[in-house]
């Protein structure tokens, strides 16, 4: 009697220790240089978690594994390329037009989207308030401080599927300091020069607006610019146009509503707290004020994150 020859594929698990996760990689991915590592975020301290936001598991899951996944993938996927160098924030502008770099971009803005999730978050038990300038703006914005904080936390609430709910920082002329709330969906950008995949409605539930009109001014774009030449050195180097509709901002903070991050401590862990709702209310404790103003009123150079 033959037996069927099956042979599953090993693969590196999240949990294992750096060098028995290193023997299941693919050769190709063990030889690709690292030139895109996971930073330290020194304000944590790993066996104490993030107190009253995610325990020492939850933020070895969220940030430490997962980050690396992420990482290690947009490595193999840049390696020997123009990309290969190049910060996040300039490979995600420099991708979101071009189809055959989807993935680049998906892991490039993923990794970026999770950094800027947990740098200006607080490590410790400390309580960071708004700083005055800020908190003036963000009421003239929003009325109340109260009312962000429902804002964001409420549009956490309702998205159904994962992504990040931004606050971003407009630009227009005249109103200078204005705040508004932003949804990206999946690993979608915040950024105007990223918008052609910014993702902000949720494609389970809405078909967007692809209209003929809509499509026909992307096909022009597209032919207009450096993207629509396949050229990536030209791609990253090419100044960033807005998406039709594009508006400047800038982004300041932002929760991640990824279920990888709140699900074990809020759903699974002992206890099981209250859902993503209680996350979020417990991630708005936790913000880093000093950190979201630094970057509010930062010089456009300083906002660049790697």
């Amino acid at each position: 009697m033959l037996r069927p020859r099956l042979r599953i594929p090993l693969r590196p698990r999240l949990d294992l220790p750096t060098q028995a996760s290193s023997v299941l990689m693919p050769l190709a991915a063990q030889r690709t240089r690292s030139h895109h590592t996971v930073p330290s975020l020194e304000q944590f301290n790993r066996q104490n978690g993030i107190p009253g936001f995610l325990s020492p598991q939850a933020l070895a899951i969220a940030w430490d594994a997962y980050q690396t996944h992420v990482l290690q993938r947009l490595n193999a996927l840049t390696a020997e390329s123009d990309f290969e160098t190049k910060d996040l924030q300039k490979i995600v502008l420099a991708t979101s037009r071009e189809p055959r770099y989807a993935s680049i971009f998906n892991y490039a803005s993923m990794a970026h989207n999770n950094h800027f999730f947990f740098k200006n978050l607080v490590g410790s038990e400390e309580t960071i308030h708004i700083p005055k300038q800020l908190e003036s703006d963000l009421c003239l914005s929003f009325g109340s401080i109260e009312t962000l904080k429902l804002e964001l936390i409420k549009t956490a609430s309702a998205m159904f599927g994962p992504g990040f709910v931004w606050l971003v920082k407009t630009e227009a002329p005249g109103a200078p300091n204005l705040f508004k709330v932003l949804p990206t969906y999946l690993a979608g950008s915040p950024y105007p020069g990223a918008h052609w995949r910014r993702q902000d409605v949720d494609a389970n539930t809405d078909i967007g607006s692809s209209t003929p009109e809509g499509l026909a001014a992307g096909k022009r774009f597209l032919e207009d610019s450096a993207y629509g030449a396949g050229n990536a050195s030209a791609a990253v180097n090419s100044r960033h146009k807005f998406a039709p509709g594009g508006t400047d901002l800038t982004p300041v903070l932002c929760l991640n509503t990824w279920e990888h991050v709140w699900l074990f401590d809020y759903q699974f862990g002992v206890g099981s707290k209250g859902g993503k709702y209680e996350y979020a209310m417990n991630w708005w404790k936790k913000i880093d004020w000093d950190k979201v103003s630094q970057l509010a009123y930062a010089s456009p150079k300083a906002k660049m994150l790697g």
